[in-house]
């Protein structure tokens, strides 16, 4: 499992056989730059939830690449009724579905959520991806929540994509409790730096992880990391 971060929230997972996107924000974030969103191979992109800063490059990356967008019933409908674009698959919490590349779950997140052109965007989530390769969870953007306890009781967790940033999600403290909750050891670091509002001071942070037993990785934007 290659996990490559493209900046925010913005990840890309690589299994042997499909390429996963999740919540495409690179466009316009200046952090992201230097990244080529026409050079970002994606078989499905998964969405967290509708808000702008998780779905700006979703519509252009799929027209390019046909790549199945998988979210809510909500998002997903979205997009075919106002995009029309059709290859989707709409999901719900608790659900889990079998794709080609391994299984998803769609679990609880607590956060709003609002499509960029006020459109409702159903309830957030957060994915639990199964593959031959290795499991993680990106958790999108949560508060901590104690439904993280249930995640280990179905998953073993390889690795574990939390945001950090606090002020729109839970921060530092509480993300460090979340690895405790989804008893993951190795965790990646999203949704920090990108706005005043959610710098984060990164030797604090991977001390504080560090401190609980765990890794902290933060990426630099367009670095990779391999399990």
């Amino acid at each position: 499992m290659k996990i490559t971060y493209y900046g925010h929230a913005c990840v890309g997972v690589e299994t042997p056989t499909a390429h996963l996107l999740f919540d495409p924000f690179i466009t316009p974030n200046p952090l992201a730059s230097h990244i080529d969103i026409s050079t970002i191979p994606a078989d499905y992109i998964l969405l967290s939830h509708g808000h702008g800063d998780h779905v700006a490059d979703a519509l252009a990356i799929a027209q390019r690449t046909k790549a199945k967008i998988v979210s809510n019933y909500e998002i997903v409908t979205w997009y075919e009724t106002q995009h029309q674009y059709s290859n989707i698959h709409p999901m719900n919490h608790g659900g889990s579905w079998s794709f080609g590349f391994g299984k998803v779950r769609y679990v609880n997140a607590i956060h709003s959520s609002v499509l960029p052109d006020g459109t409702y965007g159903g309830n957030p989530g957060g994915f639990v991806v199964e593959t031959e390769v290795g499991n993680c969870y990106f958790a999108g953007d949560t508060a901590l929540t104690m439904d993280m306890q249930l995640i280990p009781r179905f998953t073993r967790l390889d690795v574990a994509l939390l945001p950090i940033g606090s002020n729109f999600t839970m921060g530092i403290e509480e993300a460090v409790v979340a690895a405790e909750f989804v008893q993951c050891k190795t965790i990646i670091g999203i949704h920090y730096d990108t706005f005043g509002f959610i710098k984060v001071d990164h030797e604090a942070a991977k001390a504080a992880f560090a401190a609980a037993g765990c890794e902290l990785i933060l990426l630099d934007i367009g670095e990779s990391w391999m399990r």
